[in-house]
């Protein structure tokens, strides 16, 4: 029997494992939506209809990232295309899975400069994992099934197929569905990284000689579903663990080793620790500039090991006295099997180091203003902690989201935010993914009033499809971040950070999407008031009256080390 190319991809998507597929159709891949309009009538596809294919690739990527599953996106050829790349460079930034799908003109027209042509294989090449352009219908089965391998497995991220309108509508026979359990052993596919015994061996005397050790912990352990193993080691050796905004989630934020996030609006502890510590294992992470401030003065009295699956990463900026190269939930695995066999003794080694950090948590905790009538931010997000405990959060980029990871303590693939890249408007329609995923469980969005406005006309999707997102708009006004850097750094002179003109009414704007939504001006019954927006059925936008000139502290300044920040307030404890 004779099929189509279109009926070849949806089937391969299908067969590895898609349910769900956010998307824009157009004209180059409009046989590629005919096809889904079937596979819809089956039920054996969803395809979400976003308003804009920047709002397609953030909702697949937030999809990704509460499931672990890869995420799947649509987007017509030219405009549609390259509407796609700041999601695709998002992803691959944080080394998210997706299989990115764009329609493209006819093969005859390829290179004529044809209607909405746009090279959008040469255009991402940068910001991909990897990418094709499917010129012939009989390899789509094995290229789905090889793009969904990649994205997923060694270091994930995303992977763009480009298919031309006539491979859609061409016909063939003999359709062979491939798995990508088939193409493991494939040649050119090799994740293996192995670390020797004895490399083992050594991380675990580095481990058992130190005695002021720390964790810190990326997005990579998420990535592995390497926290239990994460959480064994710490335990076990009773090592503090500090995580990178990514890492959040990757261990209990409200465990007794937990020291939230560092770098450069982190804990003062967590900073403070990491300045002092005499070993440092960087587990799935990177020594990005965000968390090591002035790189020659961090974790400068420390021996560092680096577990990581992705051997560029190691040495890249920090080169570290053992490297551990290979997936972290089997480094750590190891690590824990050979700690039993040897049956070591930890009593009391880092107790005086834990001491320790627990007078810098007492002396230099995270402040939550206290005002009469002011809303303070820090407030809102404890009260929407205790709240919702167990939410899936995500966030758009700026003060809001700083805040929301000083304050919020997440479960492991509850939190979605741009870390690498810091892309405004990231998080409305990260929040439609995770919602789409788990459309039972509570989704709160916190975004801030610049930030909310790059992609407000996602909303538009949520009513649609009635998703019970809640959406916590922090409005100051400002370009939050922007202003406090201008105060800091640049006297005061705020140029272009002010939202004030042109600002639209949000509760309104809400409603015209047919979305509930209120505003909170003060403090007197914030908590009642969060706590019904939070239960109303529905979605629910709340815009909240922030203080406008508040800043995000602590705050590590540029060309300074972790261990001087600013903003932070020494209380006045007897700790004797």
């Amino acid at each position: 029997m004779k099929k189509r190319g279109s009926f070849a991809l949806l089937d391969s998507l299908v067969r590895n494992g898609t349910r769900h597929i956010f998307g824009y159709p157009g004209g180059a891949i409009l046989p590629i939506y005919d096809e889904v309009y079937k596979w819809e009538e089956k039920n054996l596809i969803k395809h979400i209809l976003v308003r804009h294919e920047q709002g397609a690739v953030h909702a697949a990527d937030g999809y990704a990232r509460a499931t672990s599953k890869v995420g799947v996106c649509f987007a017509t050829s030219g405009p549609g295309a390259t509407n796609l790349v700041t999601g695709i460079a998002t992803a691959q930034m944080d080394s998210v899975p997706l299989v990115i799908i764009t329609g493209q003109v006819g093969r005859p027209f390829i290179g004529t400069d044809a209607f909405q042509e746009t090279d959008i294989f040469g255009i991402t090449l940068p910001i991909v994992k990897h990418s094709y352009v499917i010129r012939d219908v009989t390899k789509i089965g094995h290229i789905i099934s090889e793009a969904f391998f990649i994205a997923r497995n060694g270091r994930p991220g995303p992977v763009l197929i480009d298919i031309p309108k006539d491979v859609g509508l061409e016909e063939f026979t003999n359709y062979q569905p491939i798995h990508q359990n088939n193409i493991i052993n494939s040649k050119g596919f090799r994740f293996i990284y192995r670390s020797t015994i004895n490399r083992l061996n050594q991380a675990i005397e580095y481990i058992e000689q130190a005695s002021q050790p720390l964790l810190y912990v990326g997005g990579g352990v998420i990535s592995a579903d390497a926290n239990n193993e994460l959480t064994k080691l710490a335990e076990y050796y009773k090592i503090p663990v500090t995580t990178t905004l990514m890492g959040k989630g990757a261990f209990d934020e409200n465990h007794d080793l937990s020291l939230g996030m560092l770098g450069m609006h982190g804990t003062a502890y967590a900073n403070f620790s990491v300045s002092e510590c005499d070993l440092l294992i960087a587990v799935g992470a990177r020594f990005d500039d965000r968390v090591t401030g002035k790189l020659d003065e961090f974790a400068v009295n420390a021996q560092i090991i680096h577990l990581d699956i992705d051997p560029a990463e190691v040495g890249k900026n920090r080169t570290p006295h053992l490297s551990l190269i290979g997936d972290v939930k089997k480094i750590l695995g190891e690590l824990i099997k050979i700690t039993k066999k040897r049956n070591l003794t930890t009593s009391d080694q880092t107790i005086a180091w834990r001491e320790r950090i627990k007078k810098w948590q007492a002396v230099y905790p995270l402040i939550i203003p206290q005002t009469e009538t002011k809303i303070s931010p820090q407030k809102i997000l404890k009260i929407l902690n205790d709240l919702k405990p167990n939410a899936f959060f995500t966030t758009d980029v700026g003060q809001h989201q700083m805040w929301s990871a000083q304050f919020l303590k997440c479960q492991i693939r509850k939190w979605s935010s741009s870390a690498g890249l810091g892309t405004m408007g990231y998080g409305i329609p990260a929040a439609i993914g995770n919602q789409v995923a788990f459309p039972k469980k509570a989704v709160i969005c916190i975004t801030g009033d610049a930030s909310i406005q790059m992609n407000i006309q996602e909303l538009g999707t949520i009513a649609q499809y009635q998703l019970p997102v809640k959406i916590i708009l922090l409005n100051n006004n400002w370009q939050g971040m922007v202003r406090q850097w201008q105060q800091s750094f640049y006297g005061e002179r705020y140029s272009h950070s002010s939202m004030t003109k042109g600002m639209p009414n949000f509760v309104q704007l809400a409603n015209a999407y047919g979305i509930n939504s209120q505003q909170i001006i003060s403090n007197e019954h914030l908590e009642k008031q969060l706590s019904q927006a939070l239960e109303t059925p529905g979605p629910c936008l709340i815009d909240c009256q922030i203080i406008k000139d508040e800043n995000c502290y602590p705050m590590v300044a540029p060309g300074k080390s972790n261990a001087q920040m600013i903003g932070i307030s020494k209380q006045n404890l007897n700790l004797q």
